[in-house]
């Protein structure tokens, strides 16, 4: 069925019910084996980065599979990794309904979602069945119950509990819509986090005989300064790369409603190519960074490129092109 009917369908219902309905199709469809697999390889071959081969450089953000319910469905559509959560260690409900709002002049989404999740034992019981086809990554962030003092506390146990499951962590501190998480971007937060993240990695990595590549993500919303002090930090530090950005709280355009929440899609394109770009010039020609946000068109795409990011990941352009675009980005 053509994906402009699919989408004119899931339209009509709430957006967050159309989510939830979207992947209980895809899990049943990979429960019955129905995805035959586009499996997309890039014309000029895989991609290598952090110790990691990446079929393509197009990846799904994290926020789409949240519970890893679906991810070879999700792979079969030519992804080359995708990235599965945000997970916490505990369960926790999210934010109250309703959470998720379409703006559909600007092909745009707003959220304020606050890490709805399973836990991230249930994510990893997912993963341990799952028939590994393209590189799989686990974003982690606290339970919005923990207070900020004690976050640290989360996101080690949090790592602990997906090391084994990972081919890369992604450090979620950026997201909007967990209250103070942001403040864990200030420098004097970030550096013992990140301090405290990079021992446990070590003895994980000592006891398991396998490096799991640790990445932060960013906010598209830091200033100059702060964004200038946290590349510092990423290069001091030597955190394997950087994925940017998460949402936005800002509303650079009038397609966009004032509804709270964090922003996504084109309008987000912008602040996420120029805080690509900024963090490229800041970290060198070395430094591993997906580039996220905005990206719905293989010119979109290009623009992400040029700003400097080796890999692109995408959710909003896929709600609304669909497949189709992650075929055409696959070929980067």
């Amino acid at each position: 069925m053509p994906y402009a009917l699919l989408r004119a369908l899931a339209f009509r219902l709430e957006p967050e019910r159309a989510h939830e309905l979207t992947l209980r199709v895809l899990a049943a469809a990979q429960r019955l084996h129905l995805l035959s697999g586009h499996r997309g390889r890039a014309a000029s071959g895989p991609v290598r980065l952090m110790g990691l081969e990446f079929a393509n450089r197009v990846g799904l953000a994290a926020g789409f599979d949240k519970n890893a319910v679906c991810v070879d469905a999700l792979a079969a559509l030519g992804f080359g990794f995708i990235e599965v959560g945000t997970v916490t260690p505990r369960p926790q409900p999210g934010n109250p309904r309703p959470r998720l709002f379409r703006e559909v002049r600007a092909r745009a989404i707003v959220n304020r979602m606050g890490f709805p999740n399973e836990g991230a034992e249930a994510a990893c019981r997912r993963l341990a069945a799952w028939r590994r086809t393209v590189i799989c990554g686990i974003n982690i962030g606290k339970n919005a119950s923990t207070p900020l003092d004690a976050a640290t506390d989360d996101y080690l146990t949090a790592l602990r509990m997906v090391y084994a499951s990972a081919d890369y962590v992604a450090i979620n501190i950026s997201s909007p819509n967990t209250t103070g998480l942001r403040e864990l971007e200030q420098p004097a937060r970030l550096r013992p986090l990140l301090e405290a993240l990079l021992a446990a990695r070590s003895q994980l990595a000592s006891r398991s005989g396998r490096r799991v590549p640790l990445l932060l993500k960013l906010s598209p919303d830091l200033s100059h300064d702060d964004l200038s002090a946290t590349a510092a930090t990423l290069a001091e530090l030597r955190i394997d790369g950087a994925i940017a950005t998460n949402s936005t709280v800002q509303r650079p355009t009038a397609d966009c409603s004032a509804e709270s929440g964090g922003l996504s899609g084109p309008p987000l394109l912008p602040l996420a190519t120029r805080t690509v770009r900024r963090l490229r010039t800041l970290l060198g020609a070395g430094f591993p960074i997906i580039g996220v946000g905005g990206i719905d068109s293989y010119e979109a795409a290009l623009e992400m490129r040029a700003a400097g990011a080796d890999l692109l990941q995408i959710y909003t352009g896929l709600v609304y092109r669909g497949p189709r675009l992650v075929r055409n980005l696959s070929r980067l």
